[in-house]
């Protein structure tokens, strides 16, 4: 499957989000690994998760870029040699990254009921707008609320940080695109712009939530 979608947020920021239909052995074809990255592929269990690795390199590939330029930190987050930020995600058949010259991060969810059991793990402040009665929207609203602060901590990546506790996310509408959130964590005060939206595919049952969050 080529390329799913491609959305250009502004002048330095693309979101590019890639459908997983090819076979391992495809997708291997297709790209040139490092010998680091080899063998982190190879010690993967899951076919699937193996599937998705390889999809963020075709991704990588699309904006110019090879396996050679991209590098992990010492806490897993994804880096250039160059003045690109970049972020990456990947939901079940969708793999997505988003490259920016600003601090952004990026999530992508399958909107699944058992989400509401665990809702009281990484919700407080928001539970004064949510409404539990309307499944529906509390199931969609509470993906894009974990979407959004799993964004933010791939932003910060500082160890410590509650998605609950530390991370807020301000009322907002489905009927909508956006909203705003806020990092506090020790002396720290952040504030976040806040993007989501739904992805379907006609290939596979279910919705998705992309959301991607930039650091004001």
């Amino acid at each position: 499957m080529p390329l799913f979608q491609t959305i250009q947020f502004n002048e330095t920021t693309k979101i590019l989000i890639w459908e997983i239909t090819e076979s391992l052995e495809e997708l291997l074809s297709k790209v040139v690994l490092k010998e680091k990255t080899q063998k982190r592929l190879d010690g993967m269990k899951s076919q699937m998760h193996q599937r998705a690795f390889l999809s963020v390199r075709m991704l990588i590939q699309e904006m110019g870029f090879t396996d050679k330029d991209l590098h992990y930190d010492e806490f897993g987050k994804p880096y250039f040699d160059c003045d690109n930020h970049i972020s990456i995600t990947h939901s079940y058949h969708f793999a997505a990254i988003i490259i920016s010259k600003e601090k952004v991060g990026i999530d992508m969810e399958l909107q699944r009921e058992k989400i509401q059991r665990i809702a009281d793990k990484f919700t407080d402040f928001e539970c004064d707008y949510l409404d539990p009665s309307s499944i529906e929207e509390y199931i969609k609203k509470l993906t894009v609320i974990w979407g959004a602060k799993e964004a933010i901590f791939k932003i910060r990546n500082e160890k410590g940080i509650s998605f609950k506790d530390h991370i807020n996310v301000s009322n907002f509408s489905l009927g909508e695109t956006q909203t705003q959130a806020s990092l506090h964590f020790d002396n720290l005060i952040k504030d976040f712009d806040v993007h989501y939206q739904e992805v379907q595919s006609d290939n596979f049952e279910g919705k998705f939530t992309l959301v991607y969050a930039f650091e004001k």
